[in-house]
């Protein structure tokens, strides 16, 4: 993998969301959950949102993922900074496995298949043939740290080790966002700092942006900028 340097300053924009809101209904009462957010991520950036629970951060990353569409607002995204939600429901699937990651807390890792196989997976859903999979999830797992371990299974490994197969698992495809969801916290704090590592590692090494959802201060302060929400807005940003 070839160094990337991080290009925040470059005026050029990864992410845009402008004005985003979610509502769910309960019963006849409407929760807002995200008030009408903008922010920006540049290529190569690495953002945390924190705040406390119930403050719609996991929400917006959702909305900001494709994964719901919001109440109101858009998300726009790439060079041509195209809004993402005009897209059809096929082409927005096919923009959100080219072009983004996703972690978890929860690893989410197939139990029946190994280390390899889960990280080849996404590959081979896209096409690509089982030998070139095979051969990016090798060296993938190599990059994280987990060469000796391709043919354990899941619940062969530790919760760090997990965790370390999901991220290569989201990255394989060479998306340009990875989106994570409080991916450290059912880590020790030595996993948590091997985690985080890792990430940096990778955006180093790629150029990829993460966009982290977080509540331990110490990840958050490892990233280039963060962002506080409160009530479904951000309230400041350092």
């Amino acid at each position: 993998m070839s160094k990337v340097a991080h290009s925040q300053n470059s005026g050029a924009i990864l992410l845009k969301a402008e004005k985003v809101k979610k509502s769910f209904f309960k019963g006849k009462k409407e929760i807002q959950v995200v008030r009408g957010v903008d922010m920006e991520i540049h290529p190569g950036e690495l953002v945390a949102i924190t705040g406390a629970s119930g403050v719609g951060k996991s929400t917006l990353l959702h909305i900001l993922g494709t994964l719901e569409p919001p109440s109101s607002g858009k998300v726009f995204f790439g060079p041509q900074q195209e809004d993402v939600f005009r897209y059809s429901e096929k082409a927005l699937s096919i923009f959100r496995n080219k072009m983004l990651g996703f972690v978890f807390q929860f690893h989410y890792l197939l139990p029946e298949f190994s280390a390899l196989e889960n990280v080849m997976m996404p590959a081979m859903i896209a096409g690509y043939t089982r030998q070139a999979s095979a051969q990016q999830a090798k060296d993938l797992l190599d990059f994280v740290g987990l060469k000796h371990r391709l043919e354990h299974r899941p619940s062969e490994l530790s919760g760090g080790e997990q965790q370390r197969v999901a991220i290569a698992r989201a990255v394989i495809l060479r998306p340009k966002l990875l989106l994570a969801d409080e991916l450290t916290g059912n880590l020790d704090s030595a996993n948590c700092s091997m985690v985080m590592d890792l990430l940096m590692r990778l955006n180093q090494a790629t150029g990829i942006s993460v966009l982290l959802v977080t509540h331990d201060q110490e990840v958050a302060k490892k990233m280039h900028r963060i962002l506080k929400m409160r009530d479904g807005v951000f309230v400041n940003e350092s």
